[in-house]
């Protein structure tokens, strides 16, 4: 049966009646492999009993049930060899709980209904590859998980390379310097990313049901992902998450590959950030990279790229509660905390968990404590700083350097302050269970979490929900007679939070520190261990009720809904895809808006014999970024061929002034031009230039001039541009973002100050401009064929092209004739913008270029033969 990506291929318009039906086939169980569900524990090959078969044989569910496909580097699996009786090796899996992307669906973030496949690399591990075909078998089976299995080369080049020693530092704002700071670009390395992108989309495409899957990619490590699926499915679902920062234009803009980057993260539906700094960073490098400009519309955010609309998201992930509230309620974790409690009796807890990284201010944060303890001796004895330091996840000279700073200080501290039973700094080297960390986290009175630059960091809410505890540890922690009491307690804690985290803006009751400001942070110690227990609780209170209500099945809800929204027009307009290697794209348009060819014309413009072309200047017959404004040889020679033929009239119909358009088109003799929006129209060369006939008053621009002069002045590369008929603010050459908002200004400006005035304030493609209120190019073209048809003849075949929003004007007019009545009827007619944008106009070019190529063929056909009836030989009917 075809797939709607037969469809794609053959660029037709979609139809509803087919829907692929592939799924992934049934599997049966490879031996030597064990899984945790295997029941018979002596049961050495794998095999369930029968019962657990027929449990089992349904793991891959039938068409009906929609199905999300989580893409992550890792896997949630742990896998590991376990040695036989037969003194053989046998790989034995089981989940990772601790797998933010296992949550998703154990954290209750897709419905019961909802059928979540895995697809990623095993972690830690390497599969021989005689074995990989049984994993896969066995992953798939009873883990939902489809293995990526990468060469060991290409994972140290990829993985340990390019993403950890070059994406990773730079995304948190490292750059490398000098080659014994940070690693620098490397071909090789880039080269083994995108070939390690590119198996994971084989992977993925071996199961993936186009039509019917929705396809959620995480994290730096893919993203250039995005664009090999789109490639072969072009209306595939896609959502990406960023779980890192992302830096500033003025970083990310170091990277060579930077706009292969961002192009592959365009060819997604929907872009997650867990803030919006993060969202505002990677929507500044679109529009000073790209040219792109994103708006907001109802409450979501959207980048217009090729007509397809991305849309983009900021929500903070979440913790699973359930899987926490678990833990606290064990009675071994009573007892962990209970023994905590006994060993830090009397003493102030302050805690911190982090990974053994550059980026995570430990060694700032022991100086901190260093600093608390020389500036207030009552506090030596009394306070402790426990340091929990999980295992690095990558490695290298920068991960030993941490260690052996942090090292250094932390004995400098305990050697300083420390005493026979009190030791200031307890540093415990990881890996630590969650049901440690739990312990820890309850028995502590502030949590400090100091990292210089970090995606989100969910320690703080982990910390606050260990806080508020539960009823096995209430009696634990509650002493005296009050243990005796069953009445609920209220809880209490305090969070110290770097400001450059992710999570710091969701905690609004935290105490927020610069961490490299060492004094900052250690009045924020004082400060919790000085705070009255109301307050405390106050802070505690006002972050519970924030994170368990945002949780990790919250986080999940909330994009798989916006991802499902940011797909719905999937098969609402034609697709096809242009550019080659990762600059690949998708055009999506309307089903009626297409691409105008010299064959889609030729046939209508052979057969009339009154034709009227209309073409803007800037934007359509020249680039808008060209230097030179001044149209090019061949620009005359195609129009003066056009105008050669007496059955056309042609006209430049542009915003520009009459003098300049006078001096560039002076070779041309019959080529009609309409100056600043139509204020300004002469037939031909020779004809006289002739104004609007409405009365004018421009004392609006004594107005105008002296509120655009200050803006000017402020905005370098601006400048005003004064017409007879208009004025205009121009600001392409200005900084992308600052020149906007300018803008935006400006025009909020001229609005409220020229409301009682007879003009009109636009906002255009880099421009503000003034104009009176009845110029604009629709008006232009209805006195044009007006005149025709009151002079000589009406015309039977009108072509428009145009690129901007005052050429939208001229489309209206023409497109929808009920708007002028008075106007008569044409036969054959042709509205075609420049770019693949939403528009009026039924048909669009791509550049320039292919302007003039349509231009050129029409005037080739002119060259042609011709027959049937003439048109008059001169043009002084008009004059």
């Amino acid at each position: 049966m075809l797939s709607r990506s037969c469809f794609d291929l053959l660029n037709l318009d979609p139809i509803d009646d087919f829907r692929a039906v592939s799924r992934i086939p049934r599997v049966m169980q490879a031996s030597g492999f064990i899984s945790e569900f295997d029941n018979n524990s002596d049961d050495r090959s794998g095999g369930s009993s029968s019962s657990d078969n027929n449990n089992n044989n349904n793991v891959v569910s039938s068409v009906s049930q929609e199905r999300r496909i989580i893409v992550s580097n890792h896997l949630p699996i742990r896998a590991f060899r376990e040695e036989d009786d037969d003194e053989t090796n046998t790989w034995r899996f089981e989940y990772d709980h601790d797998s933010l992307v296992l949550q998703l669906k154990d954290g209750g973030g897709f419905g019961a209904d909802v059928e979540v496949l895995y697809v990623g690399c095993l972690n830690g591990v390497e599969i021989d590859p005689c074995d990989q075909d049984d994993v896969a078998f066995v992953l798939l089976h009873e883990f939902h998980c489809v293995p990526c299995f990468l060469p060991t080369e290409v994972v140290n080049k990829f993985y340990h390379g390019f993403c950890k020693h070059y994406l990773w530092p730079l995304f948190h704002y490292m750059l490398p310097m000098s080659a014994s700071h940070g690693a620098r670009f490397d071909r090789a390395l880039w080269q083994a990313y995108v070939s390690a992108n590119k198996a994971f989309a084989d992977r993925i495409i071996e199961v993936l049901n186009p039509d019917e899957d929705y396809v959620w990619i995480h994290d730096y490590h893919l993203m250039v992902l995005p664009t090999f699926l789109r490639k072969r499915y072009y209306r595939v679902k896609l959502g990406f998450f960023l779980h890192s920062p992302f830096p500033s234009s003025e970083i990310y803009r170091t990277i060579p590959v930077r706009e292969e980057i961002l192009r592959a993260l365009l060819n997604c539906d929907l872009i997650g950030f867990h803030i919006f700094d993060y969202a505002r960073h990677f929507l500044s490098c679109c529009s000073r990279m790209l040219g792109l400009h994103y708006e907001f519309k109802r409450g979501y955010m959207g980048l217009e790229y090729y007509g397809r609309i991305v849309s983009i998201k900021m929500l903070p992930v979440g913790i699973h509660m359930g899987q926490l509230q678990s833990v606290l309620s064990l009675d071994d974790t009573a007892k962990k905390v209970k023994v905590l409690k006994e060993k830090f009796e009397g003493k102030i807890v302050i805690l911190g968990v982090d990974d053994l990284d550059l980026f995570k201010g430990i060694s700032l944060k022991f100086l901190a404590m260093k600093q608390l303890l020389e500036e207030h001796q009552s506090l030596r004895g009394k306070v402790v700083m426990v340091q929990i330091t999980n295992p690095a996840r990558s490695r290298g000279k920068d991960v030993q350097e941490v260690l052996n700073e942090t090292s250094a200080i932390a004995k400098e501290i305990n050697d300083k302050y420390g005493r026979p039973g009190y030791q200031p700094l307890v540093v415990i080297d990881g890996p630590v269970t969650t049901q440690d960390k739990a312990a820890y986290y309850a028995i502590s009175e502030c949590c400090l979490v100091n990292a210089v630059r970090d995606g989100m960091n969910l320690v703080p809410y982990t910390y606050t929900v260990c806080r508020q505890g539960s009823s096995v540890l209430d009696k634990v922690l509650e002493i005296g007679d009050e243990a005796a009491d069953t009445t609920p307690k209220p809880k209490k804690s305090v969070i110290i939070v770097s400001e450059f985290i992710g999570c710091s803006p969701s905690l609004s009751g935290a105490i927020r520190v610069n961490p490299w400001n060492i004094d900052a942070v250690s009045d924020a110690m004082n400060l919790v261990i000085t705070m009255s227990e109301d307050e405390k609780r106050l802070r505690h209170d006002k972050h519970y009720k924030y994170i368990s209500s945002h949780d990790v099945a919250y986080w999940a809800r909330s994009f798989d809904q916006d991802l499902e929204r940011a797909c719905r027009e999937h098969y609402r307009r034609r697709c096809w895809g242009i550019g080659l290697g990762l600059g690949f794209r998708v055009v999506a348009l309307g089903p009626n808006f297409r691409k105008l060819s010299v064959d889609h014309i030729a046939y209508a413009y052979r057969n009339t014999s009154s034709r009227l072309i209309l073409l803007d200047y800037d934007g359509t017959m020249t680039p808008q970024a060209s230097v030179d404004k001044a149209p090019s040889s061949e620009v005359i020679s195609v129009l003066n061929c056009l105008c050669s033929d007496p059955k056309n009239i042609v006209f430049i119909v542009s915003g520009r002034g009459k003098d300049s358009l006078s001096k560039w088109f002076s070779q041309c003799e019959k080529l009609g031009l309409s100056a600043e929006h139509g204020y300004f129209t002469r037939w031909t060369k020779d004809s006289p230039w002739k104004t609007c006939s409405l009365t004018m008053d421009f004392s609006w621009k004594k107005i105008v001039l002296p509120i655009m002069e200050p803006y000017t002045e402020a905005t370098d590369g601006s400048f005003i541009e004064e017409k007879d008929s208009a004025l205009v603010w121009h600001h392409q050459d200005a900084d992308p973002h600052f020149g906007s908002s300018q803008a935006k200004e400006l025009l909020d400006h001229l609005e409220s100050v020229l409301v009682n005035e007879p003009v009109v304030v636009k906002r255009g493609q880099h421009i503000v401009e003034v104009k009176p209120q009845d110029v604009n190019k629709g008006i232009v073209v209805e006195e044009l064929i007006s005149t025709m048809r009151n002079r000589v003849k009406s015309p039977d075949f009108l072509l428009c092209i145009g690129d901007d929003r005052s050429d939208e004007d001229m489309f209206k007019s023409i497109m929808y004739p009920e708007s002028s009545p008075s106007l008569p009827a044409i036969a054959e007619v042709f509205a075609c913008t420049v770019g693949q944008k939403p528009s009026m106009a039924k048909y669009y070019l791509d550049d320039t270029v292919d302007v003039i190529k349509l231009l050129q063929g029409l005037a080739s056909a002119s060259a042609q033969p011709k027959s049937g009836p003439q048109f008059p030989e001169a043009f002084e009917v008009f004059i």
